[in-house]
């Protein structure tokens, strides 16, 4: 995969450059400076959820039995941060393990561009990168989304070795591993799991139209070890819902405000309505929970009578879904869903486009309070989509002519987007995924364009002003 350039960058020659890991360590220093100022001791948001059920697992179980079931997200990160409780580490230590986690990311996409680009241009992305604001959002926090980026980064090595041509390579090892990232990455972001499963029959389908494919072969043992990973955690959620390949009990709850039908309403999360002698003005409250969710957007961050209007829509609503619990309130959720869409299909399309804002530039919220923060999102989502929409064409026009782990992970990013999109998401869905499409992006620009920065000479004939 690698083209070697006769005229590298001159940075190359610096002994330092040759290792990544050194390379990239000052944002490592500048990662771990950010989290300490940062650090608070008080746990809110996704952190409480994550931390509840770290101790579930060190008290032998995940959920409450049933019917009382809650599987608000999957197991991969209470999993890490239960080790770090075990070893009585100090909780600032989690925290701090996102810098790293971070850090290696960088460091991984770097390998990965050098791939198939110069090292200037290697070292440009990746700065791009690492300087991605965006991501800052919640690395002080104890939330998986830096623990996510550095797995894809991870997974995308990982898979350029897998699938690499050069039959010197020890691929098996590599096939191994890449597929217990992939399944440790679906336990930790659980819509990845769908993806997987998506990914294998696609994979599956064109290996039995072309069985003389090693790629093909390739990509069912690398989904088929992720899907393994995953079968214990599968397993127990089957234990106590009876359900098949059930991996979680937020999506009822996610998708219910995605389809409502109110012109008000853009499909993002909101909070639970409350009967009117149980409530207060929405603006007064410090969060709202729902089966431990906690939604960070509605820290004082909606506007007067925002109570009253969820009242008058969902009330009703949440009077019949109330009555379960578990998995069978995701159940009753659900029901909701297909119902508004059947009777409001164009609504729940506008909602699909609203969450695309949502998704690039965290705009707009239902009932929120506008801020000129969400400007600061513009530039840099801004220039990746319209990457992105530049490479759509010369992707399709020379899809054969791609090489494989390119294909393999946009058509991983592709079903993971367009997941994210037809559930209510937020910015942080896109950041994680960033890696791949600079990858992509980098791939498809320096296979079509051609631009240098320095004109040419007039001719000698023509008068020079």
């Amino acid at each position: 995969m690698r083209r070697e350039n006769p005229k590298l960058n001159s940075l190359k020659n610096f002994r330092i450059t040759k290792n990544p890991f050194l390379l990239f360590a000052p944002f490592l220093l500048l990662y771990i400076i950010f989290i300490l100022a940062l650090y608070n001791k008080t746990l809110w948001g996704d952190e409480i959820r994550h931390f509840a059920y770290a101790q579930n697992l060190l008290h032998g179980f995940y959920s409450p039995p049933s019917p009382d079931v809650s599987l608000e997200v999957g197991p991969g990160y209470p999993i890490f941060i239960s080790l770090f409780i075990v070893l009585h580490i100090p909780p600032i230590c989690i925290n701090l393990m996102n810098a790293v986690f971070f850090y290696l990311a960088i460091v991984f996409l770097f390998k990965v561009l050098r791939e198939i680009l110069s090292f200037k241009m290697a070292l440009v992305l990746s700065l791009f990168f690492a300087c991605n604001s965006n991501s800052l959002e919640f690395m002080a926090l104890q939330y998986s989304e830096s623990l996510t980026v550095f797995l894809i980064s991870l997974m995308i090595f990982l898979l350029t070795k897998a699938f690499n041509s050069n039959p010197s390579t020890k691929k098996n090892k590599y096939i191994i591993v890449a597929g217990f990232i992939m399944g440790y990455l679906a336990l930790t972001k659980i819509i990845f799991g769908y993806v997987l499963l998506c990914m294998l029959i696609c994979y599956g389908f064109l290996w039995i139209i072309n069985r003389k494919s090693l790629n093909y072969r390739r990509s069912i043992f690398i989904l088929l070890i992720a899907l393994v990973t995953t079968a214990p955690y599968l397993v127990y959620t089957y234990s106590i819902t009876g359900k098949i390949f059930y991996w979680g009990t937020s999506g009822g709850n996610n998708l219910y405000w995605m389809s409502s039908p109110y012109p008000e309403e853009y499909g993002n999360w909101m909070p639970i309505p409350q009967p009117q002698a149980d409530s207060s003005d929405v603006t007064d409250r410090a969060h709202y929970t729902d089966g431990g969710r906690l939604n960070i957007k509605n820290r004082s961050s909606f506007i007067q009578g925002t109570d009253d209007s969820i009242r008058l829509h969902h009330l009703k609503d949440f009077a019949e879904i109330n009555k379960y619990q578990g998995a069978e309130k995701d159940e009753a959720y659900r029901k909701f869903v297909v119902n508004n869409i059947k009777a409001h299909p164009r609504k729940y399309l506008y909602n699909c486009i609203s969450n695309i804002g949502r998704i690039l530039f965290n705009y707009p919220y239902s009932y929120t309070i506008q801020k000129p923060e969400t400007l600061l999102r513009l530039p840099i989502n801004g220039i990746i989509a319209a990457c992105m929409l530049f490479c759509i064409i010369p992707t399709i026009i020379n899809w054969r002519k791609i090489i494989f782990p390119i294909r393999f992970v946009l058509i991983f990013c592709l079903l993971y987007l367009g997941g994210t999109v037809f559930g209510s998401a937020e910015t942080r869905m896109f950041t994680v995924i960033v890696p791949l499409l600079l990858i992509w992006i980098a791939y498809i620009a320096q296979k079509s364009l051609r631009f240098k920065l320095t004109f040419d000479e007039l001719p000698a004939t023509t008068d020079k002003v």
